[in-house]
C-alpha cells in the first residue's frame, strides 16, 4: 500500500524504552529499541520522511522541588539531558540497521549532535534521513509533548504519531476499567470537554490551533507503525 502521510513526527515516551523493566537500573530494553528501529526502517523504506521526539522519563523525571530539593528549572534541564541519551540510543540502533540519521539538540552539544536549525532539519528529511530532536524545546517548564508539537509544526509534518503502550484513546483507563471503549476518531474539543489526557494542554493547544492531527496508537506491537502510516484504522485519530 502507498503511505497516507509523506512526513510524520513520531513521539515516543522514554518509559517505553524500558519495556517491562521497572527497577530503575535498566533505562533501556535493547529488544524494544531494536523493534522501534525496525518499524521506523519499514516506514522510511516506503519513502516516508520521519522525525522523532523521545521523552526522558526512563532516566530522569521532573521531581517535586519540595521533596528533591532541586528547583524546577534545574530539574527540567536534567530531563533534557536524559532525552539526549535516549536520542543517541535510538540513533545508534537505527544506524546499525542501515538507516541514515541526524541528531539535533535544542541545547548546544557540538561533540554529539547538531544544533537544532529548522531549515537544516527539513533538508535532512528531504534527503530521507531520520531526524531525532533532543533536549525538548531547550527551555524549562515545557514537556517533550510540547517539543513534539512545536517541531512537527515547524517542519510542516502531516501528522503527529504518538506511540504509547495502549492502542488508542479510551473513555477511561483500560488498565483499570474493563468496560472502557476505544475512540476511533475524536475532535480536539471533545478531548478537552471530556478531560481526556492525550498530551499536556500546551502541546494539545498548539496542535489544535495549527490543525495538526494526532494519532495515538500502540507502538509496542511490531508492524503497527507501518499500518498507521498506510492509513489503516489503527489507534485513535484526534483532528
Amino acid at each position: 500500500m502507498l503511505p497516507k502521510y509523506k512526513r510524520i513526527l513520531l513521539k515516543l515516551s522514554g518509559e517505553a524504552l524500558m519495556g517491562e523493566s521497572k527497577n530503575g537500573f535498566d533505562p533501556f530494553n535493547p529488544q524494544i529499541i531494536e523493534q522501534y528501529a525496525n518499524d521506523i526502517k519499514r516506514v522510511t523504506d516506503l519513502g516516508v520522511q520521519v522525525a522523532i521526539v523521545i521523552g526522558g522519563g526512563n532516566i530522569y523525571r521532573g521531581m517535586n522541588e519540595h521533596d528533591s530539593g532541586i528547583e524546577r528549572a534545574h530539574g527540567d534541564y536534567m530531563g533534557m539531558l536524559a532525552t539526549m541519551i535516549n536520542g543517541m540510543a535510538m540513533q545508534a540502533m537505527l544506524e546499525k540497521i542501515g538507516v541514515y540519521t541526524r541528531l539535533q539538540s535544542a541545547i548546544k552539544m557540538e561533540q554529539i549532535a547538531e544544533p537544532y536549525i529548522r531549515r537544516r532539519a527539513i533538508r535532512h528529511l528531504e534527503k530521507n534521513r531520520v531526524v531525532i530532536f533532543g533536549a525538548g524545546t531547550g527551555n524549562p517548564y515545557f514537556t517533550t509533548d510540547t517539543a513534539g508539537s512545536l517541531r512537527a509544526i515547524e517542519i510542516q509534518a502531516d501528522v503527529i504519531l504518538k506511540g504509547t503502550r495502549v492502542d488508542g484513546i479510551y473513555t477511561a483507563d483500560p488498565e483499570k476499567d474493563p468496560t472502557a471503549t476505544r475512540y476511533e476518531k475524536i475532535s480536539f474539543q471533545e478531548c478537552i470537554s471530556k478531560n481526556l489526557k492525550v498530551m499536556d494542554m500546551t502541546a494539545f493547544t498548539l496542535c489544535m490551533e495549527n490543525k495538526l492531527p494526532i494519532i495515538v496508537f500502540d507502538m509496542n506491537t511490531p508492524g503497527t507503525l507501518l499500518k498507521v502510516v498506510e492509513g489503516q484504522n489503527i489507534g485513535t485519530l484526534v483532528s
